[in-house]
């Protein structure tokens, strides 16, 4: 092996190592998978869907009402569920109609049957959404562990892992999550 082999095999080597730490850098910071497990946001995403999660656009730039978030909970490794009120947003359920702000949130995607609690976020300590932190919901009223209880509560910004974008699994129910 003479030294222009050797040059070749480093060259070709660090091109190698530059794109698998470019890889590393986008699963790490960027996008990541996640499981969905449990029934909470039927029938926006089921249980064992997998979907990718932007990391980026939900640490750098702004949450909106009704973005899909991924976020941790001491209770559980993690909880995907809905941006419903913002920080300085007031939520109210009463007669299974939804109000932020005191205003009738339209939510088509609930199914039509669900039923929902009423609900005061007053029951939580709070007049309303206090800042850096998100009132989130899943849209299987029913059958959820969200903003409602007191083991969630109020969702700090810090806690967030991503958006959810889009479900890649199953593959014959690829989409866009919205």
């Amino acid at each position: 092996m003479d030294w222009l082999d050797i040059k070749e095999f480093f060259k070709d080597t660090i091109h190698y190592i530059i794109i698998i730490a470019v890889i590393l850098v986008i699963a790490l910071y960027v996008l990541t998978l996640q499981q969905v497990v449990g029934p909470s946001m039927q029938t926006t995403l089921m249980n064992g869907d997998v979907v990718l999660l932007d990391r980026l656009t939900s640490r750098y730039l702004s949450i909106k009402k009704n973005d899909v978030i991924a976020f941790y909970d001491e209770n559980s490794k993690y909880l995907i569920k809905r941006v419903i009120g913002l920080p300085g947003d007031t939520v109210e359920i009463k007669d299974n109609v939804l109000y932020v702000n005191g205003n009738v949130v339209n939510e088509p995607y609930l199914d039509q049957g669900v039923v929902t609690s009423n609900f005061e976020l007053q029951s939580l300590g709070y007049d309303q959404v206090q800042k850096d932190m998100y009132f989130v919901l899943g849209d299987n009223r029913e059958n959820s562990m969200d903003s409602r209880d007191k083991r969630v509560g109020l969702v700090p910004r810090k806690d967030i892992i991503g958006k959810v974008r889009v479900r890649i699994w199953p593959i014959n129910k690829f989409k866009v999550v919205r």
